[in-house]
């Protein structure tokens, strides 16, 4: 059994998805060579029209059923992300202030975002640069992260 219940193209790589119910629960960048799926359900089929409608419009809003599952001060900070607009990137040490704690812990939780895009979390960049994605600050990530900044017209 593989560990997504759906793996769907994207611009830049693969996305693997996986439910819960009828909840999407993780969204994964994979490298761009993973196979597709050859069948997807409803739900799978939902989020690449959703995803579609993003890759077409970066201010596209997700209308599907979606929950992150993490601590309550992950999802707070994941709640605060939802209200960075496309083209408008904050910074960690902003961010952190908005919330009233540290960068880091505020970097730490963009790291474990399990939903990016939906939620996004790639709109977050360092005082200095880009910073990191997925817990990484070079390869795929990186990667990953500058071309959804370039796709929301915001790249360096």
């Amino acid at each position: 059994m593989s560990a997504y219940d759906a793996v769907l193209p994207a611009p830049m790589c693969r996305l693997g998805a996986r439910f819960t119910g009828d909840a999407l629960t993780r969204l994964d960048f994979l490298p761009s060579d993973a196979a597709p799926s050859s069948r997807i359900d409803s739900r799978a089929r939902q989020l690449n029209v959703e995803l579609d409608a993003y890759w077409q419009d970066p201010g596209h809003v997700f209308d599907l059923l979606y929950v992150p599952l993490g601590t309550p001060f992950q999802l707070r900070v994941w709640h605060t992300l939802m209200g960075i607009p496309p083209g408008r990137p904050t910074t960690y040490g902003g961010l952190a202030a908005q919330l009233g704690t540290a960068a880091r812990a505020v970097g730490q939780a963009c790291g474990a975002n399990p939903l990016p895009i939906l939620i996004p979390c790639h709109r977050v960049v360092a005082a200095r640069g880009l910073g990191g994605f997925m817990h990484a600050d070079a390869g795929m990530p990186l990667d990953v992260k500058i071309s959804l900044l370039a796709h929301e017209r915001c790249a360096d």
